[in-house]
């Protein structure tokens, strides 16, 4: 073989080496994992990411939501702190600091609780249901589809996906972490827990 001329600036190829034929692209790559529909399954950061949307877009609607009332409760306690009481002391009683602060604050709490599951539910399954996507999903090109592919997702599986991922994960401390690395090492289908559960699996798709 004739000698290959060699730029300057560059080390000369080792012995025996020969350059790749033309239009070679390189060793194959491992085709990704499918699902049982033959769909590839969605990777860990995709999924991720679409969460940290759909996150985001519930923040800022609970935030707009919660804005209002803990402005009302906020300006009554102010008002209530600089009341001047018939002893001649300021601010309010013991008893009127529990009917006056601390219930309304539960109240609010357990009504803001209350809100969110349910705005999470009609979003979660009453409009995930519909076409397997969030708006997260949808951004990221994901669809939740039915571990069966002769099967249709319904409200029972979308329901059981928000059992878990939603209320159970936030009454049980570690388990949304859990619920979300399990696909990490989940085989064949990359199923996070809320998955196994309902019997489905995130796909990608095209749009």
């Amino acid at each position: 073989m004739p000698p290959q001329h060699v730029p300057p600036g560059q080390l000369p190829p080792p012995p025996g080496w020969t350059p790749p034929p033309p239009g070679w692209a390189g060793p194959p790559r491992p085709a990704p994992a499918l699902g049982p529909g033959g769909q590839p399954l969605a990777s860990f950061g995709d999924r991720l990411l679409a969460a940290l949307i759909d996150g985001a877009l519930s923040t800022a609607v609970m935030m707009v939501l919660l804005m209002p009332p803990m402005l009302i409760l906020f300006l009554n306690m102010t008002g209530d702190l600089s009341r001047t009481n018939p002893d001649g002391t300021l601010g309010p009683t013991p008893d009127a600091f529990l009917t006056e602060f601390l219930l309304p604050l539960f109240l609010l709490q357990l009504g803001l609780m209350v809100v969110m599951f349910g705005l999470y539910w009609l979003y979660h399954v009453e409009y995930m249901k519909r076409t397997g996507q969030t708006f997260g999903k949808r951004v990221m090109k994901l669809r939740i589809v039915p571990l069966d592919p002769a099967a249709t997702l319904d409200r029972r599986m979308a329901g059981k996906r928000y059992a878990v991922q939603y209320v159970a994960a936030g009454f049980l401390p570690g388990l949304s972490y859990l619920d979300g690395l399990w696909q990490l090492w989940d085989k064949p289908w990359q199923q996070c827990l809320h998955d196994k559960f309902a019997g489905t699996v995130v796909v990608k798709v095209a749009a």
